[in-house]
């Protein structure tokens, strides 16, 4: 439920100090307050309340902790910026105890504010570590945040539990395995140990790293050997299994979880089974568990829990049943699912006209990804020889204000170092030994019968340079070719992030490469894994 949202009676500034009758602590504002902080807007209203009162005394440094609270968990951002005056005035502002609040309460989009504040913090107590750590996780500045868990470190304050949550969580968001493990093995070695270990949030966030950073072998290790396991830890192991494309295990893992362990499934367990019905194109058993969730366990079906139906029905090629659900939907379809509907189109071939259909709807929905729209239209037009289209599509971007979103891929060495590349680079100082090594694998794998598919190359990364020659631009085969450089090979794997959905042309020359080579690339798209082995990749070609 999303928090309630202020009333017209709501006061929106609040007034000045009164003059400080008397040294003694407002403890029955404080207690009131405390127990208002989360759940309505009275904690606020009684903060006015004591200040307006000339019979009461000053608020404290009990009093400020919680209305701040308050105020952030509101998104009060005025109000609270008016309470850090406040606690100014009335000289709190070195109180370790409110500054610790102030910082909390500016991590809701003020970061500079939440570090300004910690800085000044002459007495930083284990828990003003936590709150910048946690409040630059938030605002997604993740190497910030690992940043400051290293100075932490050189302060010699032992972490806990809330600082290993945000650093581990900070490491899934950038996807650095290297940096994951190295929390996890300064985990192993905590005093607080035991706890630690004994811990299934702690735990439930080293199975996500994992499975996000490319070796679910050590998410299902950290699950097995978890003592205590609840609804969250099957829910995230279910769906890293599905995204690596594992689709029986993860079916199995619900069966586990709903048979022999007796857990009730909610509505985050049916995106995840659904998922995996969905990376293995298995229709009617995604058809069997929808089902299931809406008739035996009650629950009622979200946004999320159609689009998984609809695009399984729809890759498939069971395009006019999937239309069928989106016409009862009770809720209406958001871009996600039209362009779901469009990408199917795109790999079916169903024809121009319902292509040209789904993708009015698609761009009546404005969203951040709207470029992606224009990207599939123009592979359909591009499949079917029709390049004027494609240019029409292209003028209709520049008209509209629409760019493409720039492709990137990122690669993390042994060392755990990341380098990251875009279309066309010629920043990364190896570049032109990038660029030589690209061409020599590309000579290898055309004697291998390699010929480059020009349909998905109309608007390569936002680089504009002639069909045939655009595809060897794509970020990942950057990242692959400097892998190589760097001496990637049998037991040494390739791992890549790529910010966008892997093009046919590079899967199936990643593919190639990955038997030419003998090396195991590891590439994490938009939507899944896909562990290239052997001249063959864990999706089975069906993504």
């Amino acid at each position: 439920m999303p928090p309630p949202q202020p009333t017209a009676t709501a006061t929106s500034h609040l007034p000045s100090l009164p003059p400080v009758p008397s040294p003694h602590p407002p403890a029955s504002y404080n207690s009131l307050i405390r127990s208002y902080a989360r759940s309505s807007l009275e904690a606020l209203r009684l903060y006015h309340s004591l200040i307006l009162d000339p019979s009461a005394p000053p608020p404290d440094r009990y009093t400020f902790p919680f209305v701040l609270k308050s105020c952030a968990f509101f998104s009060f951002l005025s109000e609270g910026s008016q309470l850090h005056s406040h606690v100014v005035k009335l000289g709190l502002a070195c109180d370790t105890y409110v500054a610790n609040s102030l910082v909390h309460f500016y991590s809701c989009g003020k970061l500079a504010c939440a570090r300004k504040v910690f800085d000044k913090i002459s007495d930083k107590s284990r828990v003003s570590w936590n709150v910048i750590i946690d409040a630059c996780v938030t605002n997604g500045e993740y190497q910030e945040a690992l940043a400051l868990f290293r100075e932490m470190q050189m302060e010699k304050f032992e972490p806990d539990i809330f600082t290993f949550q945000s650093v581990i969580d900070a490491c899934t968001r950038i996807g650095s395995l290297s940096l994951g493990m190295w929390a996890h093995k300064l985990m192993l070695r905590s005093t607080d140990r035991e706890l630690l270990l004994s811990d299934a949030l702690v735990n439930n966030s080293l199975i996500d790293l994992y499975s996000k950073c490319g070796s679910i072998a050590l998410a299902r290790k950290v699950f097995d050997e978890m003592p205590v396991r609840d609804i969250a830890s099957w829910n995230v192991m279910i769906l890293g299994l599905a995204m690596h494309g594992f689709v029986d295990e993860s079916i199995d893992y619900f069966t586990r979880m709903t048979s022999i362990e007796k857990l009730r499934p909610n509505a985050i367990t049916f995106i995840a089974v659904l998922s995996a019905c969905n990376h293995g194109g298995l229709v009617s058993e995604g058809k069997k568990y929808f089902d299931s969730m809406v008739n035996h366990y009650r629950i009622e079906p979200r946004i999320e829990h159609y689009g998984c139906i609809i695009d399984i029905l729809a890759r498939a090629g069971f395009i006019e049943e999937a239309l069928e659900i989106v016409s009862k939907m009770p809720c209406k379809p958001d871009a996600v699912i039209w362009r779901s509907l469009l990408d199917a189109c795109c790999k079916k071939n169903v024809g121009l006209e319902l292509s040209e259909l789904l993708a009015r709807h698609a761009l009546e929905v404005k969203d951040d990804a709207t470029s992606g729209v224009y990207v599939m239209l123009s592979r359909v037009y591009a499949s079917a020889n029709r390049w004027n289209d494609v240019a029409l599509v292209r003028r209709l971007m520049s008209e509209d204000g629409v760019k493409k979103e720039p492709g990137f891929s990122s690669i993390e060495l042994d060392d755990g170092t990341m380098h990251q590349f875009v279309a066309g680079d010629t920043c990364h100082p190896r570049s032109e030994e990038i660029y030589d090594n690209l061409q020599t694998i590309e000579k290898r794998l055309e004697l291998e019968g390699y010929r480059p598919d020009s349909s998905q190359a109309p608007m390569v990364e936002g680089v504009a340079v002639v069909k045939g020659d655009s595809l060897r631009l794509h970020s990942e085969r950057l990242a692959i070719s400097f892998g190589l450089l760097s001496g990637a090979g049998p037991g040494r794997p390739i791992r890549i992030l790529k910010n966008l959905r892997v093009c046919k042309d590079c899967h199936t020359m990643t593919k190639l490469v990955s038997q030419v080579y003998q090396v195991e690339i590891i590439v994490r798209d938009r939507i899944r894994f896909h562990h290239f082995r052997d001249g063959k990749c864990s999706c089975m070609d069906y993504w």
